[in-house]
């Protein structure tokens, strides 16, 4: 079962599109269709407003925060085409603002912290850039992968890194990171993008979904060879794709809902997936030792849906 520990008054005066807890659990980041993001300190059940942030000039669709190793900094993306991050100096403030992209900017995931302070951002547009800061210099280059997905990105999420902190690996020729990440469109396809010398190419395209992939979820690393990613579509069917070498994928239908699915996200040990879509329900799966999935709980306690389709 799962129990309803609080709710909070955000304030917003539109449609919350989406909400993320920081690493530490001690601040909660929301936006919503009202333009703005706002920033909550949350603490022993209760919550104070720290910050409502004005940048964007369109509904704003997602929140990510990066690794507090790079301080208090959070991304957020908007229908006005624009990426904004934004740190907390005393006050928060902007940090930079990304303007590469010609329509809706519907994602943004920050890369593992061993890789830097980098974010990934899927657009309308069809195009994926990614954003890496350099911390000496505060200076940002840009790299976009053009045409990534016909029509429109709308979900990017990281590989986990596999390679250890070099505080536990002494040895002098430590292999190269190599970067990867999944996306999903509009062309009903997941793919995995590899980061090879100073570009990003494809390394894979699953196709299993019969329309409009909303979102992807990479799970976390825990130790085993094996690699899992869900997605989520319009076809609502959340889809559970596993390999052992990164290069060959196998599909597993997990379930078929009710309504569209819109999201899904993993826990932190990667054996529970969460998938909540146009039936105002969130629902919990786990997978047991035999690698099969069950429902676990299913929360249809919500008022109304937080994640409606992105205008495109």
């Amino acid at each position: 079962m799962v129990t309803l520990l609080n709710t909070i008054d955000t304030g917003h005066e539109d449609m919350i599109h989406g909400a993320e807890v920081d690493y530490y659990g001690l601040k909660l980041a929301t936006c919503s269709s009202d333009n703005s993001v706002k920033i909550f300190d949350i603490k022993n059940g209760g919550q104070t407003l720290a910050a409502d942030l004005k940048g964007h000039a369109g509904p704003v669709w997602q929140v990510a925060w990066a690794h507090p190793r790079y301080g208090n900094i959070l991304a957020s993306c908007s229908y006005d085409r624009k990426v904004i991050i934004w740190k907390e100096a005393g006050d928060w403030v902007k940090l930079y603002e990304h303007t590469g992209h010609d329509s809706s900017v519907n994602s943004v995931a920050w890369a593992p912290a061993e890789y830097g302070l980098i974010l990934a951002c899927g657009s309308s547009d069809g195009s994926i850039s990614i954003l890496s800061c350099n911390i000496e210099t505060g200076n940002w280059e840009v790299k976009k992968i053009s045409n990534a997905h016909t029509i429109g990105c709308n979900a990017v999420s990281w590989c986990p890194s596999t390679v250890p902190e070099p505080a536990f690996d002494q040895r002098v020729n430590r292999p190269a990171a190599v970067k990867r990440l999944a996306s999903g469109g509009c062309d009903n396809c997941v793919k995995i993008w590899k980061e090879e010398q100073d570009r990003w190419v494809e390394e894979s395209r699953l196709d299993a979904h019969t329309d409009w992939v909303r979102d992807v979820a990479w799970a976390p690393s825990i130790g085993l060879p094996r690699s899992q990613i869900a997605s989520c579509s319009q076809d609502r069917r959340v889809i559970i794709w596993s390999s052992e070498d990164l290069t060959n994928w196998t599909s597993h239908i997990l379930h078929t809902f009710d309504d569209v699915v819109w999201n899904v996200s993993w826990s932190l040990t990667g054996n529970i997936l969460a998938a909540s879509g146009g039936d105002n329900k969130v629902s919990l799966w786990r997978e047991n030792n035999e690698n099969q999935w069950s429902c676990i709980s299913e929360d249809t306690s919500a008022s109304s849906n937080t994640n409606e389709p992105r205008n495109l």
